[in-house]
């Protein structure tokens, strides 16, 4: 997890150097973050995937600003075998957007901000429940295990389990 961490520090600041001057805003998206981290350390497969498929990039790649509770792969492999799927190609669509959509919320809001709500409605309508449990973060049941990896439309949080709404 360090290592992610290192690598989603360097890909901002390498992404924001290399961005051109009439760029819309200074610093990487959201998405470029992720797939910055994803080609150093092949984390991200399977949100990227995901987001790919559910038509989401472009949202998540706008002008608008998220925070995005971001599932590790692993995250993701634990989903599939609790489902009894093999991969993101196997769930139904409506499904797969209705879970990525719970885990995103609109506007940029830091470890603090988050910690610091009873509840943060996400795009899907439902609403995260943040705690913290013996020095850790969390929403709903998945901790947060990386904090305020800062991107130009908002901020990533990385976690440790795929948020089913509902559950």
């Amino acid at each position: 997890m360090r290592q992610i961490a290192v690598l989603l520090a360097a890909a901002a600041v390498s992404l924001a150097v290399a961005a051109p001057a009439a760029a819309r805003q200074p610093g990487s998206t959201i998405v470029e973050t992720a797939i910055a981290v994803n080609q150093a350390t092949g984390e991200f497969d399977e949100l990227i995937a995901a987001a790919s498929r559910a038509g989401l990039v472009g949202v998540l790649d706008g002008n608008r600003q998220f925070t995005v509770f971001a599932p590790t792969d692993a995250a993701f492999h634990e989903l599939y075998a609790a489902v009894g799927v093999s991969g993101v190609d196997d769930i139904p669509l409506p499904t797969l957007r209705a879970v990525l959509l719970h885990h995103v919320a609109p506007g940029e809001r830091f470890s603090g901000d988050v910690l610091g709500s009873t509840r943060i409605r996400t795009l899907n309508g439902d609403f995260l429940q943040p705690t913290l449990a013996g020095g850790a973060a969390f929403v709903d049941d998945a901790q947060i295990v990386l904090a305020d990896v800062d991107a130009s439309n908002g901020v990533i949080h990385v976690i440790d389990h795929v948020l089913v709404p509902g559950s």
